[in-house]
């Protein structure tokens, strides 16, 4: 398949790239500094947009497939986050006028604001709120794409991230918050190179097509 990949340059989407092209992909990476992407095949294409900006997005989509965002931005306690939802308002009007209709992009656990009143006391009382800005244009972002019809898009959504490759097992479900039974998620972070992987499985797989799907390891 042809995808065009955003947020290409990040811990993940370096994984979300690598695992494609060993795929047999073809991989347009839209990134701001075309120089941080340092991988190299003959099935890599590598273009500078600006992710916030619709008409700079539309060439580097059309003929692609798929579109696939790792995009991630830091929290900030002085303003709102805002950079998931101005980009994928932008990403669905280019993908709109490009004629491209699937879209797989990360989220997190925990986005919407109530999910995380039974999780463990470190997570709810400290991790939360220090992140809380960007759980909550996260949710944002998905509430915007519940509300978009013509786009077959999946949101995948890890509790945390360990910048590791792989692990051998992950279960899914689907939802803002996937308790174990103690009421918390199985485990605290998957591998960046599982949610790579997962992520690249939805290509060819229509289950999770407008929902969101947490997903843990084993």
């Amino acid at each position: 398949m042809k995808i065009a990949v955003l947020g290409a340059t990040g811990q993940t989407g370096l994984y979300l790239v690598q695992q494609a092209l060993d795929q047999g992909h073809c991989v347009t990476a839209v990134v701001r500094n075309p120089a941080k992407l340092t991988v190299q095949h003959e099935n890599l294409k590598v273009v500078e947009a600006n992710i916030f900006s619709a008409d700079s997005l539309k060439s580097h989509f059309e003929g692609q497939d798929a579109v696939m965002s790792c995009l991630g931005f830091p929290t900030s306690f002085f303003s709102a986050v805002t950079g998931y939802t101005r980009s994928m308002h932008a990403t669905v009007k280019a993908m709109r006028e490009a004629k491209v209709n699937r879209l797989i992009t990360m989220s997190s656990w925990y986005t919407e604001p109530n999910s995380g009143s039974q999780s463990p006391y470190m997570i709810r009382f400290l991790l939360l709120p220090m992140i809380r800005s960007i759980l909550t244009n996260m949710f944002q972002m998905e509430q915007f794409l519940q509300k978009t019809s013509d786009i077959d898009w999946t949101v995948v959504r890890p509790p945390g991230l360990r910048n590791q490759s792989f692990l051998i097992k992950w279960r899914r479900d689907w939802g803002y918050f996937v308790p174990g039974s103690g009421g918390a998620p199985v485990s605290s972070a998957v591998a960046r190179g599982d949610v790579a992987r997962f992520m690249l499985s939805q290509l060819n797989n229509n289950a999770w097509i407008k929902k969101g799907v947490a997903i843990t390891t084993n």
